[in-house]
């Protein structure tokens, strides 16, 4: 049985050795500054002040979050000067998803050399969603963008966990028809999308954040109407912003473009001129906030 079966099965079921292996893989807990914020959104009038103080109570989140939020993907042309100004122009929820990308970089360290640019890269695919969904007038920002951040989170685990994931990763990076995550099942019988959901659930992220982790491989989803739109969706906008960075850091082509391009423009009603002007607008994007 897969990882994603196991995740996909009610947790009455007896444990088998896929549920052991899971339960060895070591799960960040959900910061308490998360909880404190989730706690609050939850609430039937969520409140601003409130968030701010909560947010306020951590130095160091409160300077990255203001760097964030002044941003030109995140801030525009409005410099915010204090938490309170930054809930104002970016609102409640999308402040509570910068924050939570914020302790997800401080839970998850990504320390050796394999996964050196692990963070950047996955800042920069969480902001190209936000652009992606705001100019396509797709989803909720603030949704995207912690599905951009997250999606990859159980790269770093995984690797913490087995000592030789980091060559099954280049290995599987490099297949140019099957599937990214059939190597890793072969080899370690789950997923980075399988672990990274499971870390979503944890965390207390949507569940149609939570799924579109798990499935952000897998291309047939944005063909199959029984999968929430949601979902579809942020499978297709990521196939778009994994272009646009492959395009940014110089790489000949996006493999995973290559596999699943094509259906995420039919789901999306773009065509290929259009998909080209967003990609030539993300990409200066991408240069403003160097």
């Amino acid at each position: 049985m897969s990882t994603a079966a196991a995740l996909a099965r009610p947790s009455a079921v007896a444990e088998d050795p896929v549920d052991a292996l899971i339960r060895s893989i070591r799960i960040p807990p959900r910061p308490s500054l998360l909880a404190d914020l989730q706690r609050e959104l939850a609430s039937s009038d969520p409140s601003p002040a409130a968030i701010g103080r909560i947010v306020a109570s951590d130095v160091g989140m409160s300077g990255a979050l203001l760097k964030l939020a002044n941003s030109s993907i995140f801030g525009g042309r409005r410099k915010a000067k204090s938490i309170e100004q930054a809930i104002l122009f970016l609102g409640i929820n999308q402040v509570a998803s910068l924050m939570t990308g914020l302790l997800a970089r401080r839970a998850i360290p990504a320390n050796s050399a394999a996964l050196a640019s692990f963070w950047e890269v996955s800042s920069r695919r969480a902001e190209a969603m936000v652009f992606l969904s705001r100019r396509l007038r797709i989803g909720e920002a603030d949704v995207a963008h912690t599905f951009g951040l997250f999606c990859d989170t159980g790269v770093p685990l995984l690797m913490d966990r087995f000592p030789d994931y980091a060559g099954t990763y280049a290995a599987a990076s490099l297949e140019t028809e099957r599937p990214f995550t059939a190597l890793e099942e072969e080899r370690h019988n789950t997923s980075h999308t399988a672990i990274g959901t499971l870390l979503a659930r944890n965390w207390g992220l949507s569940e149609d954040v939570a799924w579109s982790i798990l499935h952000h491989h897998d291309y047939a989803v944005l063909d199959d109407a029984n999968t929430t739109p949601t979902v579809r969706s942020l499978v297709a906008l990521s196939l778009l912003a994994e272009s646009a960075i492959c395009k940014y850091q110089g790489d000949a082509e996006s493999l995973e473009w290559n596999k699943g391009g094509a259906r995420a423009l039919a789901y999306l009603g773009l065509s290929d001129e259009e998909t080209a002007e967003l990609l030539d607008e993300l990409h200066e994007a991408f240069h403003d906030d160097q």
